[in-house]
């Protein structure tokens, strides 16, 4: 039998290889995306030595270009460019670029209506032992999986999920979406039987933007070919705070049970890694204060 740890260290790695190929800065062409670009836009170029310059090209050369930036217009060599982006000029904040929310498909577990868009992805990792990722097929279907990693445990014992989704735009600031947790359940009697499938099939809609919103969804758990007569109820919201950090919240009513599970807790986030703290609890009397501490880190592609 192979060793446990060495084909999770492999899965890793290849999954960190996944990610180089298909992210969308792979193989840039910086020269070909420099423009000068209308007044609904401002333009964020990222140098060599890491700093940052918001503001308009206003013309390119062959070896530079001339950027017009808040404190006056300065001339930027075409090879010191590492990155160039275009983002509507309500981004910018006091002169600061507020970059798009890196986390917003999801809430903590369960996910909004926003969708990836084509050939954006994120790898994801709960309680550390239980990795995942996703990956924007278009722009309407994302599907993603994952595994746990539980130490001592062999590969027939982990779990596995797949969590394909599809959603689409249904006004200014309504997204609604349907999908489904599919997971393979670990083998930890006899080997000759097959363990079987569970999941939850869903909707959500998601009203607001990726910086403030509200989801309301419905999800039935099933097992195997069996459904549950009533749903599980969804809500929770999530609201950004300032440039890094956010509020989510995310809770259940679940069919059969009186006391609501509810969570709260802060999103830290740069442009490509979001990292949530948060506590889970239930509304009753046997509740623990604070809650159950709660950690996850995504990092977008």
């Amino acid at each position: 039998m192979r060793n446990p740890l060495q084909i999770r260290k492999r899965f890793v790695k290849a999954l960190l290889i996944l990610m180089v190929l298909i992210s969308p800065s792979f193989g840039q062409n910086i020269k070909g995306q420099l423009r000068v670009a209308d007044s609904s836009f401002v333009q964020v170029i990222t140098t060599v030595d890491k700093s940052s310059n918001v503001g308009r090209i206003i013309s390119v050369g062959d070896k530079e270009i001339v950027f017009k930036a808040e404190f006056g217009t300065i001339v930027i060599p075409i090879e010191k460019i590492k990155e160039i982006k275009e983002v509507p000029a309500a981004a910018i904040k006091q002169g600061i670029y507020w970059f798009p929310n890196p986390n917003a498909t999801r809430l903590y577990f369960s996910p909004t209506a926003f969708m990836l868009n084509k050939r954006e992805g994120y790898f994801a990792d709960y309680y550390v032992f239980f990795p995942g990722f996703a990956y924007g097929i278009t722009n309407n279907i994302t599907i993603g999986g994952g595994l746990s990693l539980i130490p001592g445990a062999n590969m027939s014992e982990q779990i596995y999920y797949f969590t394909p989704k599809i959603g689409l735009k249904a006004g200014e600031k309504f997204h609604v979406a349907a999908g489904a947790l599919v997971i393979k359940l670990p083998n930890i009697k006899d080997e000759s039987d097959e363990p079987p499938l569970a999941g939850i099939l869903y909707g959500v809609s998601t009203f607001g933007h990726p910086d403030a919103s509200l989801t309301f969804g419905l999800g039935y758990g099933f097992v195997d070919d069996e459904l549950a007569d009533k749903p599980l109820i969804l809500i929770g919201g999530e609201k950004r705070l300032s440039r890094r950090i956010g509020f989510v919240s995310e809770n259940f009513i679940f069919p059969g049970l009186d006391n609501p599970m509810v969570s709260y807790g802060i999103r830290f986030f740069g442009e490509k890694m979001s990292v949530d703290l948060a506590l889970w609890n239930s509304l009753s009397h046997e509740a623990i204060f604070p809650g159950v501490p709660y950690i996850d880190f995504v990092y977008s592609f």
